[in-house]
């Protein structure tokens, strides 16, 4: 009898156990599920109020041309909202249609924080702290999570497809100041914090024509997809400035250069 009321105690325990678990594991389910439709929303409000502003210029007298909409104008309320806001990042038939934000003095602050600066496992895109997106610098880095719901740069794997990279070799980043399109000429996977990868995330302002080039033609030699094009045969506005995207993965460490 005694026997059996230990065996009684362990059983209540070990369900207990398994309930506090599957407990645990719901709770975890659910709050990923919400933390996934909070960023979705936010960042769907973030775009309206962008091309609200684009689609509703100043109306002009009849016969006068009508002034484009400057990205300043364009991107001023969110400015507002969050002077962290550096420019915004585009590329269509994906999710990545998002601000980017710069801390130079805080590098990683938008790698869990939202536009809104709350807590956040999707994070913000944001602009490596050795670049200068104003200047800008020779080459302007912007990092973002890879999301398995296909949300933030998880977009990027597509590159992997040459059907999608044939179609899609413009990339679009505005900054405050300006509107830029940039041509992918490459793209790559590398890992990083070792010896065996490539440091893409490193280069930033180059001391010579040369260093620029030899970045140029080092992502093209690694490029799972590349354009057969010299460094100086880029056009001219793409060869004052370089354009990387990388994509973070919890798991193992690695980033996709684009």
């Amino acid at each position: 009898m005694k026997h059996q009321k230990i065996k009684g105690k362990w059983y209540l325990a070990g369900l207990a156990v398994c309930v506090l678990l599957f407990g645990v594991s719901l709770f975890q389910v659910i709050s990923h599920y919400a933390g996934a439709q909070k960023a979705e929303k936010e960042f769907t409000e973030l775009a309206e109020i962008v091309e609200q502003t684009e689609d509703t210029p100043e109306e002009e007298p009849a016969g006068e041309e009508q002034e484009v909409v400057s990205p300043l104008e364009r991107y001023a309320e969110l400015f507002a909202m969050n002077n962290d806001m550096a420019g915004w990042i585009r590329i269509e038939d994906t999710q990545i249609n998002y601000p980017v934000m710069y801390t130079p003095d805080n590098p990683d602050y938008y790698l869990k924080h939202n536009f809104y600066k709350e807590s956040s496992a999707y994070g913000v895109p944001y602009i490596a702290e050795h670049c200068d997106p104003m200047e800008p610098s020779d080459n302007v880095i912007i990092y973002g999570h890879h999301m398995n719901n296909g949300s933030m740069f998880a977009g990027l794997m597509n590159y992997e497809g040459r059907n999608f990279y044939e179609q899609h070799k413009i990339v679009h980043f505005d900054t405050l100041t300006e509107t830029a399109e940039y041509e992918v000429i490459a793209v790559f996977k590398t890992t990083v914090y070792d010896d065996t990868g490539f440091k893409f995330y490193l280069f930033s302002h180059a001391e010579t024509e040369k260093e620029f080039t030899d970045y140029v033609e080092r992502c093209r030699e690694l490029g799972i997809l590349s354009e057969h094009v010299q460094a100086e045969q880029i056009p001219r506005m793409i060869a004052d400035r370089v354009f990387a995207v990388g994509m973070m993965f919890s798991s193992p460490q690695e980033r996709t250069g684009n």
